[in-house]
Order: C-alpha cells, then sequence, then structure tokens
C-alpha cells in the first residue's frame, strides 16, 4: 500500500476544516464523500484562575487537544524574561501588579496576560518577521506598556545580548550612521535601519527600563531577513515561450509592485514578478526592480537566443539546406534541357580533333543526335584519299565503338 503526506506551513484559523486524499487509477477512482482528516488550527492562551491566598495559577492552553502530545516543552515569560522553570502547562505565581506573563510552545507564543489589573508590563509588535530588499530602509515597531505609577527612564533597541548584557544599536560601529529610533506617543517606539545588507539579517527587540522595573530581553522580537532581487529563467518550451521570474529569498513584507526593464528600458504592461516572451531572434537583457525602490535593480542577465531556444538554429539550417537543394535540382533540370533533352546524359554528339597528334575522340554512336541520320557508309578507297559515305541507320553493331583517325 502506498503512503501519501500533506504538508501545510504557517497555519492559520482559516485552514481548519476537513481534508481528503484522492487518486484514480486506469479503471477507477476513489471517491470523494469518504471521510477524511479534521484539522483544528488552535492558538495559545494563557488562562489565569485563583490558587492559593495572594497566588494565581497560570494555564497555557489551546482550543483543542494537541495531536501529538507527548513530551511537549512549555516556556514561560514573565515581564519578557525566560523564566528557567517550569516546563509544564501550568505555573503558579503570587499576585503582584508590575507583573506579565506568557507561555510558548513549539515556537510559538501566547499573548502577554496580566496578574492584577491591565496595566501590567509588555511589548509587542508590528510584525514577527519582516522582510526587505538590500539596500533599502526598513522600520521595525512596536507598542509597551507599564503601571501607570511607573516612569520610563531609558529604550533600547538591540539584536545582540550575552548573558544579559545587550548592545544597543545607537552604540553599535555596525550600525554607525544607520540606525534612528523614533516615538510619536510614550507608548510606542520605531526602529529605522538604512541602507540594508544581508549582514543586517537578525532578531530585533525592543527594551525599556522604568524607575521600578526592567523589560527582559529574552522575549522574542521581530525577526528581519534581508534579501536582493534575482531574475531566474524557466526553459523554452516547444512554442517557443519562456518564463522569467523576479524573486527574493524571502516573501517581501510590503505590497509589492514589480517593474521590468528590457536593455535597459521599462517594460510599462507588466507589474507582476512573473514576465513571458515570446520567440525572439535577438540576445536581450532584462531585470527587475520593485515600485518604491526602482534604483535597486536586480542584476541583468542576458536571454539568449541559441540557449532559450536550442531547436531554432537547427530549424533554420534545415531550411537553407532544402532551399539550396531545390534551387540545384532546378538549375541542373533546365541546363540538361538546354543541352539537349532530358534523356541526354553528355555531350559525345561530335568529334573534336587533337591539334597535337592524329588521334580523334571516340565517337558514341549509341547517343547519336538525328543530325547524324544522313551519314553513309565509309569504304576506304586503296588508291585514293576519298571515302564513301556511311550508312549510320544500317550499320553493324561493329561500330558502336568506331574509333575515327586519320591515316
Amino acid at each position: 500500500m502506498s503512503e501519501c503526506t500533506l504538508r501545510i506551513t504557517d497555519l492559520r484559523e482559516t485552514d481548519s476544516a476537513e481534508y481528503k486524499f484522492r487518486f484514480k487509477t486506469q479503471n477507477a477512482e476513489w471517491g470523494y464523500s469518504f471521510p477524511g482528516t479534521t484539522l483544528t488550527v488552535t492558538d495559545l492562551q494563557v488562562k489565569v484562575t485563583p490558587g492559593k491566598p495572594k497566588t494565581k495559577t497560570l494555564t497555557c492552553s489551546t482550543s483543542c487537544n494537541l495531536t501529538d502530545n507527548s513530551n511537549l516543552t512549555y516556556v514561560w515569560y514573565m515581564n519578557g524574561q525566560r523564566l528557567d522553570k517550569p516546563v509544564s502547562c501550568q505555573h503558579s505565581v503570587k499576585e503582584y501588579y508590575t507583573h506579565s506573563y506568557s507561555c510558548s510552545l513549539l515556537n510559538l507564543r501566547s499573548a502577554v496576560v496580566c496578574i492584577v489589573g491591565q496595566s501590567c508590563m509588555n511589548v509587542s509588535y508590528t510584525h514577527q518577521s519582516v522582510c526587505a530588499l538590500k539596500g533599502s530602509t526598513v522600520n521595525i515597531s512596536c507598542t509597551f506598556r507599564h503601571p501607570n505609577r511607573q516612569n520610563v527612564t531609558e529604550t533600547t533597541w538591540f539584536n545582540k545580548w550575552d548573558s544579559g548584557v545587550i548592545i544597543d544599536l545607537n552604540q553599535d560601529p555596525e550600525y554607525a550612521g544607520r540606525v534612528e529610533y523614533h516615538r510619536t506617543t510614550d507608548k510606542d517606539s520605531t526602529l529605522t535601519v538604512k541602507d540594508l545588507r544581508e549582514s543586517d539579517s537578525a532578531e530585533y527587540k525592543f527594551r525599556f527600563t522604568t524607575n521600578i522595573a526592567k523589560w527582559g530581553y529574552s522575549f522574542p522580537g521581530t525577526t528581519l531577513s534581508v534579501t536582493d532581487l534575482q531574475v531566474k529563467v524557466t526553459p523554452a518550451t516547444k512554442e517557443g515561450n519562456v518564463t522569467l521570474t523576479c524573486s527574493t529569498s524571502c516573501p517581501l513584507t510590503d505590497h509589492t509592485t514589480y517593474i521590468w526593464h528590457q536593455n535597459g528600458q521599462g517594460v510599462t504592461n507588466e507589474h507582476n514578478n512573473v514576465l513571458h516572451l515570446g520567440l525572439t531572434t535577438e540576445d536581450v537583457g532584462y531585470s527587475c526592480a520593485v515600485k518604491g525602490h526602482e534604483d535597486l535593480r536586480s542584476q541583468t542577465i542576458t536571454v539568449r537566443y541559441e540557449a532559450v531556444f536550442p531547436w531554432v538554429p537547427v530549424v533554420t539550417v534545415g531550411a537553407v539546406l532544402t532551399v539550396a537543394v531545390l534551387l540545384v535540382t532546378i538549375y541542373c533540370t533546365m541546363r540538361r534541357r538546354s543541352s539537349g533533352g532530358s534523356d541526354a546524359k553528355t555531350d559525345p554528339q561530335s568529334v573534336h580533333p587533337d591539334a597535337m597528334g592524329d588521334t580523334r575522340t571516340a565517337l558514341n554512336l549509341t547517343t547519336l543526335s538525328p543530325d547524324y541520320d544522313t551519314l553513309g557508309s565509309v569504304h576506304p578507297d586503296t588508291n585514293s584519299n576519298t571515302y564513301s559515305s556511311l550508312n549510320m541507320k544500317i550499320r553493324s553493331p561493329d561500330y558502336d565503338t568506331l574509333d575515327v583517325s586519320l591515316l
């Protein structure tokens, strides 16, 4: 029995459905009404319930029982700082209005909850991941909150930390002159990184400090991936079409409109990342860019006529040879007709004397022209140089290879 596996990545709640498999053979096909596998997509939630006096019980829960629930490791965070213990789905904590908690499982994390009230410490990132072009500018933003009775004393963006020691990007030589911090309110922050490099690909985090507490450094932030544009060529089809794809190593975060360039000139009617080309007889250079970053083009690739359409030169040479053979055939036919008809083999009708001797060229009488029909028999006169006429119509076969020589 054969096996079949369906793999779905980046699951969403809308993916919850019943999935079925169907196959066909040369004689029959499997129906579609037989029950399949029902998939339920859930997220993580932290539920807070009363526990012992001045304590709360936290439960990292899902809306359905996870299929593979053996050896699951839960991770808990307090104020953005990972806790070494516990590793189970429940955690008992003391009541404290500043503290916030969240849990994670299989690289997925829950939303942050407060133990007391709704103004505990928290940081929420606008995006978990961002993909941006090399050489462009990217904005990574977040919102944060803290108890009203606390004052923020410091804010920091970073992507490197070691044993609790972090490096502020404003102080990192690799980002000198390329980073800026922006705030529109007292509860948000935006990191701007200019002139992106591939080495900027990393996880970026925000940290703030109040006069009483500090947000941790281990809570997940926003992962930035820096990519460039590349044009990939799909081999030509038998119809002579070739496909160019403007691709990146990660899906660009912003809605993207693509711009194609042909020999440096814009192709105005194409704005998708796929460009279909018809048959061409020239080598053409193509590159692509995205709207808003027209100066960040991909490298130009040359679509070569021979490489993209390898069968075209063969067809062309074949056509030329066919025409050449036809012309030679016509020429030979016309020449034969002009030299005595299509049945003539050579030009043996006349006798050409050799100026250097008495030998004469043999006369092939089997292809004799009608002009020789009156030629009489030749009988030598021993006393004279005069010859009698030779009647060629009644000649003996002995004369078929007659060699005429001067005596």
